[in-house]
């Protein structure tokens, strides 16, 4: 099976369970994104913040790859490229400790606009400068 197959199948694909599987992984994610601006707005001593930074990146690792082994036009549309930019800002954060809280609040923004845009917006894709829908 060629890459591109494997990305983008013909019909999107969907794993047993994955409605209770994104619930339980949105959960963790709200806790994680909780307790980092907790960690964030109101430090405290020690890095507490680092066990919900871990929660909030990998169950946002893991919403992606679903939403990715759905059908991998998620990737060029703008709701996924906004996913990608969130964890690459959250990856940063360790990186740039100064600015954690600047990155986190540019990751709420992004998270507000995108999951509340009209469909034009989160389907849209930069590439083809167009709305990409399945078919």
């Amino acid at each position: 099976m060629h890459l591109k197959q494997l990305l983008f199948p013909a019909e999107s694909r969907f794993l047993p369970g994955q409605r209770w599987v994104n619930i339980l992984l949105r959960t963790l994610h709200l806790i994680g994104i909780a307790g980092l601006g907790g960690g964030f707005f109101y430090p405290s001593e020690g890095d507490l913040w680092r066990r919900f930074f871990d929660l909030t990146l990998w169950s946002g690792i893991g919403l992606a790859a679903i939403a990715i082994w759905n059908n991998g036009i998620w990737l060029i549309q703008l709701r996924g490229q906004a996913i990608l930019l969130k964890l690459i800002l959250l990856g940063l954060m360790p990186l740039f400790p100064a600015v954690r809280l600047p990155l986190l609040l540019a990751i709420l923004i992004i998270s507000g606009v995108i999951s509340h845009a009209p469909a034009s917006v989160r389907y849209y894709s930069l590439f083809h400068r167009r709305r990409i829908d399945l078919e």
